[in-house]
């Protein structure tokens, strides 16, 4: 199983936009790709970033499933966020291996 990790930092102004927008529309995109099993949306609390930090996990079962998202559905929905949001976010991805 592996762990997509999409760390996203926005900007004050935008937040409870950024965050509507994901719970209402990008999450559920994502997970219509049917590339993965489940997901959570976490903030975080701590962070050193001016602006809200959320983290958006997303659970494969497999590499295969996550290289066919990567290939298939991430350059579209990376755009689409990039053209709502441009600047006012700044994403990084993480992929994770669990191992206990």
């Amino acid at each position: 199983m592996l762990l997509y990790n999409v760390t996203s930092i926005i900007e004050d102004a935008e937040a409870e936009i950024w965050l509507k927008w994901m719970l209402d529309s990008h999450i559920p995109r994502v997970m219509e790709t049917g590339k993965f099993v489940s997901y959570r949306l976490l903030k975080v609390l701590d962070s050193p970033n001016e602006g809200v930090t959320y983290c958006a996990q997303y659970v494969a079962e497999s590499n295969t499933e996550y290289e066919e998202y990567q290939q298939l559905h991430a350059p579209e929905l990376q755009a689409e966020v990039q053209h709502k949001f441009g600047q006012k976010v700044l994403s990084f991805r993480t992929l994770m291996e669990y191992v206990a």
